[in-house]
Order: C-alpha cells, then sequence, then structure tokens
C-alpha cells in the first residue's frame, strides 16, 4: 500500500502523478490541517476544498490535525502515517486470499514531492526508515524549471494560493501557473517550483483529475505566520465535469 504526502499543491501533485506513472498504486493521500483554523499548513487551503479535490481526483484523502506551533510535527506525521497503515492492514488482512499471503509493513511506502533540499530528503527518510516503510521521491535532483515544465506541459492547472509578502505584492496570489510565470521567477532569479517556502499553489485540474474544480469566489489577504506572507481565501468553489469545463 503506497500514501502520497499531499498539500494540495503542485510538487505533490505532480509527485504522485509520476509515481502512478511508474507502477504505484496510491491509495491514500494524506494531509496535515492545523488544529486551530483547520487548514492546510503553509499552504493555507481549507480542509473542505482540499477533500474536494481529492475526490475530484478520486484518491481518498486523510487528514490529521497538527499543533499550532509545529513543534510536535514528527511526532504527529508518525502517529498519523502508522494508524493510516494499521487501519489498512487491518482491512487487508480481512479479505479473502487464495494464497497463503500476509500483509508485511514493509509492503509499505509514501510517495514525497522534494526537489532540491537536503534536509528535507534526509529527514523523510530517516522517518520512513523509523517507521519501516519504504519512500520515494520522484521529483529528486530535477531542475526546478524543469518539474514547473513538466507540471504545465502535463495538463496540470493550479494557482497560486500563498506568497512571501518581501518578494511579492497582492495581485501574485490568484495567479494562474503557467510559462509567462515560470519566465517571470526565472527572470527574477526565485526558484520557479518555490522550493524554499516563495509559494504556495493549489491544483485544481489535471491528468489525473476525474472532474475539476472551479473557484468562483476567493480574496488575498496578509497574514502573519513564520513570516507574513499573502493568502488567497478561497471563499466559494464547484466540482464540475471535465467535459463541461
Amino acid at each position: 500500500m503506497w500514501i502520497a504526502s499531499w498539500s494540495g499543491g503542485k510538487d505533490s501533485c505532480l509527485a504522485c502523478y509520476k509515481a502512478i506513472k511508474q507502477g504505484y498504486e496510491i491509495k491514500y493521500l494524506i494531509n496535515f490541517i492545523t488544529k486551530e483554523y483547520k487548514r492546510c499548513c503553509f499552504h493555507g487551503i481549507e480542509s473542505g476544498l482540499l477533500k474536494q479535490q481529492a475526490e475530484a481526483i478520486g484518491i481518498q484523502v486523510i487528514q490529521k490535525e497538527v499543533s499550532p506551533d509545529m513543534a510536535e510535527y514528527e511526532k504527529e506525521f508518525k502517529e498519523a502515517v502508522q494508524s493510516v497503515i494499521r487501519n489498512s492492514l487491518v482491512v487487508v488482512s480481512s479479505e479473502p486470499r487464495t494464497t497463503n499471503y500476509e500483509p508485511r509493513i514493509t509492503d509499505n511506502g509514501m510517495v514525497f514531492g522534494d526537489i532540491y533540499l537536503d534536509e528535507h530528503k534526509e529527514w523523510v527518510e530517516r522517518v520512513c526508515r523509523e517507521l519501516k516503510i519504504q519512500c520515494i521521491e520522484p521529483l529528486w535532483n530535477i531542475p526546478a524549471e524543469d518539474v514547473l515544465e513538466e507540471f504545465i506541459n502535463s495538463g496540470f492547472k493550479a494557482i497560486i494560493v500563498s506568497a512571501k509578502a518581501d518578494l511579492f505584492g497582492k495581485d501574485f496570489v490568484g495567479r494562474l501557473v503557467d510559462k509567462t510565470l515560470l519566465n517571470e521567477l526565472k527572470s527574477r532569479k526565485i526558484c520557479p517550483c518555490g522550493e524554499n517556502g516563495e509559494f504556495h499553489t493549489f491544483v485544481f485540474d489535471g491528468p489525473i483529475f476525474k472532474k475539476s474544480i472551479r473557484i468562483t469566489k476567493s480574496q488575498p489577504v496578509l497574514k502573519e505566520g513564520f513570516w507574513k506572507h499573502w493568502f488567497l481565501d478561497i471563499q466559494k468553489w464547484e466540482v464540475i465535469d471535465k467535459q463541461s469545463n
């Protein structure tokens, strides 16, 4: 059983897509939201919208709350993953089989969307090793520009939902992730994937989506957090059939 680490943004989405193309069967998406606001950490996407995004894709999302200051994140992450694996093993072991198959913890793994930050990859590898599960990083060491180009060329559609206020203005949030944006980021020497947290995205359509999401009402808001950032408060949306999009 494979689980994809999920933020609702472009990198986790592309990593999941590439893993599926490589033959991994993704059974769950796992997403972490804040206890206080019930929004995705860093991206700020409301939990209900993330659930609808997962429904539009057709893969169940498991959401877990984390402490506001992220101080217990590793502990909460491990507990969440262990819970998903335990529950899945109970279901698997209750199914009739024609062989002597016995579920093992090593049959499980996770997909992550890290690109080049060594400390992130080292954390993922250590934590997965301690959980006794495998991990794969389909985007690892691919140039960030190539990652974003692949995302766009594959047919995914996303918008900017948060951005550091010291780098971007109010009008940056809500923009479509396209080649114009890519060229602008390159000209400003900003990582095209925002790997250092410069900005975050929300994917609303693409090749793994059975339906797409149309945002009908949103508003940019200036927020204080780990740093001052512009945040797109998505207030209303609708899920639509692909053929009517």
